[in-house]
């Protein structure tokens, strides 16, 4: 299928992306969740330059980025071991 040309606003400014089909609810919930969060930090903070609340946006999306990352990888480990000692069992088993 050919890329898809939209336009996502984010704060006051609209971007042009050309994107798959199937990405597109991705991108405009991307778009949706970034411009809540802007909301967000313009009303308990009082700011109003579009620079700083998108600096806080990008790191307050790379702190969860960083923590899913985490949540993940020690999901990870414990799969690992629970593969490790299941492989142990069978192999006595056989």
């Amino acid at each position: 299928m050919e890329p898809l040309a939209i336009k996502v606003k984010i704060g006051d400014r609209e971007y042009p992306m050309r994107v798959k089909p199937e990405d597109e609810g991705k991108i405009r919930h991307a778009g949706k969740l970034i411009n809540e969060k802007l909301r967000k930090y313009k009303s308990e903070f009082g700011l109003d330059d579009t620079t700083d609340l998108l600096a806080m946006v990008a790191f307050d999306c790379m702190v969860e980025s960083l923590e899913t990352h985490e949540v993940n990888a020690g999901d990870s480990e414990h799969i690992q071991r629970s593969l490790a000692h299941i492989s142990a069992l069978l192999s006595k088993t056989l």
